[in-house]
């Protein structure tokens, strides 16, 4: 066969022609791209707001701070028809599947409302003594750091995971085994690299993600995650036998009306305004029969038919319930803690609170100790004003919306919850001042100025032996924008003993 000779110039010609078609096309695609969502930009156009740049739209807002307006983020949030998530939340299916958090439509509702009755107040009373008895653990394992600085989140992420397995999984501390803590640290570095595909681009494509360094270790991870998720549930559900109901009348008997009226809590007056409606099971709905922990209620339910939930289901929520409550409340605790070793004077007025209930007593707390911690709470909620564990929610809109004017459907609304808490809604947003949730100072609040991932009264049994010092101020603390908010540097404080005394004395 001849060789054909092209010259340099033929060359040039013929890449000349490939380059000038793919530019072509590319162009064609965009157009027809942006034909698609003219609607979409001509709505748009028509919000009032800043000017979008190339490329980056309005994304770098997101690193300042903006008035925003409480009652449009009501409107989409506390819609029945926007719950879907956005597509970003389809990173966490190959770990949580069909779960509660990225469900939707009859799934999504009838799993709620069966998941509901399991954290219902009469409930969580009840594993008082689980509370008290992990928090006593918790401090003891503390007890070699006292003096230095340390990072207080591992201790935290760990007594988390503890308390989750005795209460919401049933799984008692004689069969807990020691790889609670593997577990926790597999959550966190799967929540790393959900992270990492937020926000580098290229790994948001399957294709490319599954050839990286970071799907090898996705496949570990879950590995880890789901050899102790079948731990749990086979250790369940083999000879699970659910409790008569004279075994829990006698559970829950003498807590059953502990909530008198005059004993409502802060959180009681922050949280009603934006409850829905299947939060409001009145006792008959929730019945002696379903006050059962959260994996008892689902394997009961599997085993007489009750709901039409599958053993996989099962373990889906299993894993969604692990993660949202763990690693939030992880980090949450971890910010009061850090919070109250910068601000040493509110520190002693919680350590005085607590001393006026407990003096020099070592007794275990009551679900009524916690209705009195009423300063201890109020930090607790401004830690989640400020530092919410959750800073950012993305709904996908299924139809236009009126918020003003009108949204395009089928977008990605994200709100933004750590920059809602400014000058509109808090007369000094950035100063740490839990005198912000006393009832006069919410009386004229929007509720949707204030919507962390979770709140609530919690005790703190370490503060009463020791001292929470930190030394890094706050405005010192460097933000990680993760899938939970954490500190780059670590959640370090230290601790020192004190005199069991008033800190006024």
């Amino acid at each position: 066969m001849p060789l054909i000779n092209t010259s340099p110039v033929q060359d040039f010609n013929s890449r000349f022609v490939i380059y000038f078609l793919l530019l072509v096309t590319a162009v064609v695609w965009v157009i027809h791209r942006r034909q698609k969502k003219l609607r979409m930009y001509r709505l748009g156009n028509l919000i009032p707001g800043p000017m979008a740049l190339p490329l980056f739209g309005n994304a770098l807002l997101a690193l300042g701070k903006r008035p925003e307006h409480a009652d449009d983020i009501e409107v989409i949030l506390n819609s029945h028809i926007h719950i879907d998530k956005a597509s970003e939340y389809r990173f966490f299916k190959p770990w949580l599947g069909e779960g509660l958090l990225i469900s939707s439509g009859e799934k999504w509702r009838s799993h709620r409302k069966m998941i509901a009755p399991t954290f219902h107040i009469n409930i969580l009373k009840s594993f008082m003594d689980v509370f008290n008895q992990n928090s006593r653990n918790v401090v003891e394992k503390m007890r070699p750091e006292i003096g230095k600085t340390f990072d207080v989140h591992e201790y935290m992420s760990g007594v988390t995971v503890d308390i989750l397995l005795e209460t919401a999984m049933g799984i008692t501390r004689e069969t807990q085994d020691a790889s609670g803590f593997d577990y926790a640290m597999a959550v966190m570095k799967m929540c790393d690299i959900i992270h990492q595909r937020h926000y580098k681009f290229w790994l948001r494509f399957d294709a490319i993600f599954q050839i990286t360094s970071f799907f090898k270790k996705q496949i570990k991870l879950l590995q880890v995650i789901k050899s102790k998720k079948e731990a749990y549930f086979k250790n369940k559900a083999e000879g699970f036998i659910p409790p008569t109901i004279e075994e829990l009348t006698i559970r829950t008997y003498q807590n059953d009306n502990v909530l008198a009226n005059d004993s409502k809590t802060v959180s009681d007056t922050v949280f009603k305004g934006y409850r829905d409606d299947l939060d409001f099971n009145d006792e008959n709905d929730i019945g002696m029969k379903k006050r059962l922990a959260f994996l008892d209620l689902m394997i009961e339910s599997a085993q007489n038919g009750t709901n039409n939930i599958s053993d996989q289901e099962i373990k889906e929520e299993v894993d969604t319930i692990m993660f949202e409550g763990h690693d939030t409340t992880a980090a949450g605790s971890s910010f009061v803690l850090c919070l109250l070793g910068v601000h040493q004077d509110i520190q002693s007025r919680v350590y005085d609170e607590l001393y006026g209930i407990f003096g020099d007593s070592d007794r275990s707390v009551t679900f009524e100790d916690t209705l009195q911690m009423k300063y201890l709470e109020r930090v607790i909620l401004e830690s989640l004003r400020m530092y919410p564990p959750v800073p950012i929610i993305a709904r996908k809109l299924n139809r236009d919306v009126k918020i003003g004017n009108t949204l395009r459907n089928c977008r990605t609304l994200a709100v933004i919850v750590i920059n809602i808490s400014l000058v509109k809604h808090y007369k000094n947003p950035d100063v740490f001042d839990p005198d912000n949730f006393l009832p006069e100072n919410m009386a004229n609040r929007h509720y949707y100025s204030f919507i962390p991932f979770s709140a609530g009264p919690r005790s703190c049994v370490v503060l009463r032996s020791y001292r929470s010092i930190s030394e890094i101020k706050e405005d010192q603390f460097q933000l990680q924008a993760d899938i939970i908010l954490k500190r780059t540097d670590g959640f370090q404080i230290k601790l020192e003993p004190r005199n069991r005394v008033p800190s006024s004395s």
